[in-house]
Order: C-alpha cells, then sequence, then structure tokens
C-alpha cells in the first residue's frame, strides 16, 4: 500500500473478534492505517461509514469477499461501483465456484448457476463503467477469481 501511494485500508466483516482486533491494531504505523469495520457489507450503515472514510477520493481499490450467492454480490456491485474512479479496480472474488461441482461435504447457499461469476453477468448487462482486465489477471499464475479483476474504465 505504501509503494503505491495509498492511504488507508478499510476490512468490513460481519464478525471481527477482539484478539484479531488486537493483532491487526499491533502494526504501528501500518495499523494506524487500517480501518475495521463491523457489519454488513450491504447495511446502508456500513456503506454510509466507508463513504465518510473516504470523503471525495475515487481513488478506491474494493476485493468483494463476503457471502458467495448471486443476490448479495450483485448488491455488492451495484453499492460499491460507484465509489471507484477511473482506473482503479474492484475485484469479484471466487468466481471459480461457478466452475466447481456442487459440494456435498459442507452445504453452501451458493454454487453453480448461484456464485458471484453469475452476478458478475447480470452486473456487465447494466454496467459499461468496468472492463474484464485479463492483462492483469494472465500474469497470475493462478486464480479463484477468473473474469473477476474489473477495472473501471469511465467516470
Amino acid at each position: 500500500m505504501e509503494i503505491l501511494g495509498g492511504n488507508r485500508v478499510i476490512g468490513v466483516d460481519s464478525y471481527i473478534p477482539e484478539a484479531l482486533r488486537k493483532r491487526i491494531g499491533s502494526f504501528g504505523k501500518i495499523s494506524d492505517r487500517i480501518v475495521q469495520l463491523q457489519g454488513s457489507s450491504t447495511a446502508e450503515e456500513t456503506i454510509s461509514q466507508i463513504k465518510a472514510i473516504l470523503g471525495h477520493s475515487h481513488k478506491v481499490m474494493v476485493n468483494l469477499d463476503s457471502s458467495h450467492t448471486c443476490e448479495h454480490v450483485l448488491k455488492e456491485l451495484r453499492l460499491f461501483s460507484p465509489l471507484i474512479g477511473k482506473g482503479y479496480y474492484l475485484i469479484c472474488s471466487d468466481t471459480i465456484i461457478e466452475s466447481m461441482p456442487k459440494q456435498k461435504h459442507r452445504l453452501r447457499p451458493w454454487g453453480p448457476k448461484n456464485n458471484p461469476k453469475t452476478a458478475l453477468e447480470l452486473f456487465f448487462k447494466e454496467n459499461d463503467r468496468f472492463k474484464v482486465d485479463k492483462k492483469l489477471e494472465n500474469k497470475l499464475l493462478f486464480t479463484c477469481n477468473p473474469g473477476g479483476y474489473l477495472r473501471c474504465c469511465k467516470d
């Protein structure tokens, strides 16, 4: 983050154990730049807090890695995409779920046809500000986010 000129990291999770808060807060100067928000990534209160922290800046990268249902991810895409300026990234994690067989050992509400990849397909039908950055993706040896590295192309 320092090399790239970033100011802070905002982490959002529905549950942040106190021990984790303390560990994250124990790295001095780095920890001072980490904001930990406990709440739903799609809650109005959470989005309002994030907007207040960002102010007018659109020099933002967002990594979505929460509930992996199509409905939830599509809602996150719609809420977070306006925060991102031209040239910056929105990363939609775990799009690989679409290519995985239905899990039997650990039942999940998501799976083939109901996952981040299916949310992206719907998102691209309504939003033309982002393009999949295949050049970036192709630099990776392996990714769980195929087609999920979105670069903002329009303000």
